[in-house]
């Protein structure tokens, strides 16, 4: 009896289109956020019922953990999604003070030094967007393989461009930087998709903007470059 080819279609991994598995994560997003909406109503229906104490406070705690559980849907499906960007006039040194505030909260124990660079320029900008998409940069750096020392930040104006270049220390890194920030689901752990990157590329691209990403062996750094360009206006 022939056996049948060790390539054979049959044996061929299924390969799903990006937009279907969007659409499919969508679907399912919403289908499940129904169910949860559905738990939120009785768990407050039992809240305004019950009178014990300690039931009360299960409640509470069972409330906050549908509610936790239906924003990690909705962080996945706004990943997934295109940007519908607002854009407003806004000054790039005022953008870049703006982020390194948002930063020195968020992670008030990293180590980043700047070097900034960009007199009086402006660019046209949804900072609700962007800001978000970069800092998703630095989260990345401080979540994965980091090496000893500070993260290097430039930022610049030349040739009618915003430069933003952020130095990560690491060493031994050994991944391919081809296709940095564009396959999504790749890397997956708890509580991480892999779609930061991909999101924060989707937005700069949206912004005319551009991203790419290199290994510095000399340096045993990791520098991802962004360019933005700037407004004809003035800030």
């Amino acid at each position: 009896m022939s056996r049948a080819p060790q390539n054979s279609k049959k044996d061929a991994p299924i390969e799903v289109a990006m937009p279907d598995i969007v659409r499919f994560i969508r679907q399912l997003g919403h289908d499940l956020r129904n169910h949860l909406n559905a738990a939120e109503l009785q768990a407050a229906y039992l809240a305004e019922i019950v009178k014990d104490p300690e039931a009360s406070d299960e409640i509470k705690r069972l409330r906050a953990t549908i509610s936790q559980v239906g924003a990690s849907l909705q962080s996945v499906t706004v990943a997934l999604g295109q940007p519908r960007l607002m854009p407003m006039e806004y000054g790039v040194a005022d953008f870049v003070a703006d982020l390194r505030q948002k930063l020195a909260t968020e992670y008030p124990s990293e180590a980043i030094e700047w070097d900034i660079q960009v007199g009086d320029a402006s660019i046209e900008i949804d900072p609700q967007a962007l800001q978000p998409a970069l800092i998703e940069l630095f989260a990345n750096a401080f979540r994965h393989d980091r090496g000893e020392g500070p993260i290097l930040v430039e930022a610049r104006t030349e040739n009618d461009q915003f430069v933003f270049v952020l130095r990560e220390p690491k060493r031994n890194f050994d991944r391919s930087t081809e296709n940095w920030g564009r396959e999504p689901l790749r890397t997956i752990t708890q509580g991480h998709y892999g779609l930061g990157l991909h999101r924060s590329r989707v937005i700069l691209e949206a912004h005319q903007g551009q991203l790419s990403t290199r290994y510095d062996k000399g340096t045993s750094s990791l520098i991802t470059k962004i360019t933005l360009p700037l407004s004809n206006k003035r800030a």
